[in-house]
């Protein structure tokens, strides 16, 4: 099988990682990229140059001309495009696109990637309506004939397969899910409006502002035996990246935390190693900045009340870990 070409529609924060995860895999090549709000020039220094991770320290870029970035000797096609339906994915011979605009996120909108040639299509955030995969979790429930996914959120990429070990072993009655988010592109660098959320208009720099998240019910749509059994919440704080899972559970099973923990290393050594990982060393947020894996569990954070009532801790590069992900359903979808 040849190298998977894949398209990303949306060069923001997530589409550049999604690039640079591409960009030094062997199986998997970028083809194409469409952004109509930044031009070639702009589009090769957000790329070369990141804040958190650093600078790209890899091939060597460059503009060939208006509509072609090299990396190395590789030609990566650049459109600037607004109506999705309009970009000629097939010109470049991209078979999957990420859209990670965060604007084209139910099956409507992304079916427009469709009509440009692309024959699947990734969404890099949740979806009303496009059906959910967490690599790790359920994604052997993906069939061929689907052609529009999500990959779901970042934290409920975090939250899902430390659930699923958990109630796999012990079962869960009931569960509330806090996390401790980094800061994002929605967010205020000052005071200003939204109307939606009032308090997700004040300044991020220097605020802990409480929020509202969907990613703890849609653990229930990815493990439907915990549909209706999770909800949670966010704090927005001022971190520029990394994030942290605080899920406190009810258990069917009596476990000792020392249990819970033996279970959790296993499952981070064995079916799900590059998934979760497992970590007793005093570790902070900037240790997992670049981790590749969606939730690293911190043995020494957690608690347990008794052996029915526990509070996990888990650890999740909310960029780096979550691009990754979309890269491996993406494999994952290629090889069915």
């Amino acid at each position: 099988m040849g190298k998977i070409k894949v398209g990303i529609n949306g060069f923001g924060r997530i589409g550049r990682l999604v690039a640079r995860v591409i960009l030094q895999s062997d199986d998997v090549e970028l083809v194409a990229v469409n952004d109509p709000f930044i031009d070639t020039t702009y589009m090769t220094y957000m790329f070369k140059y990141d804040s958190v991770h650093g600078p790209w320290k890899h091939h060597e870029l460059k503009v060939k001309d208006s509509k072609t970035l090299l990396f190395g000797e590789r030609a990566v096609t650049v459109f600037g495009i607004r109506n999705p339906e309009e970009i000629p994915w097939h010109e470049t011979g991209a078979e999957y696109v990420v859209e990670s605009t965060g604007v084209f996120t139910d099956k409507e909108k992304a079916a427009a990637h469709l009509k440009g040639g692309a024959k699947k299509v990734v969404i890099s955030a949740p979806s009303k309506d496009a059906p959910m995969f967490v690599v790790g979790v359920n994604e052997h429930e993906y069939k061929p004939e689907i052609d529009i996914v999500s990959n779901a959120s970042c934290t409920t990429n975090c939250l899902a397969p430390l659930a699923k070990v958990i109630n796999d072993k012990f079962g869960i009655i009931e569960g509330l899910m806090t996390t401790v988010h980094s800061i994002t592109a929605t967010q205020k660098t000052v005071d200003g409006p939204s109307m939606k959320d009032w308090r997700g208009g004040r300044a991020a720099s220097f605020n802990i502002i409480p929020s509202s998240t969907g990613a703890a019910k849609a653990v229930g749509k990815v493990l439907p035996s915990l549909n209706g059994k999770l909800t949670g919440m966010a704090f927005r704080v001022p971190t520029v990246d990394v994030s942290v899972v605080d899920l406190t559970v009810r258990l069917e099973k009596r476990a000792s935390y020392d249990e819970i923990k033996a279970a959790i290393k296993e499952a981070a050594d064995g079916k799900l190693k590059g998934i979760m990982g497992y970590t007793e060393d005093d570790v902070v947020s900037t240790d997992f900045v670049g981790d590749s894996r969606s939730s690293i569990f911190d043995a020494k954070a957690g608690i347990a009340l008794n052996d029915y009532f526990v509070k996990l801790v888990s650890w999740y590069d909310n960029g780096w870990g979550y691009s990754s992900r979309v890269v491996d359903l993406i494999r994952h979808m290629a090889k069915c």
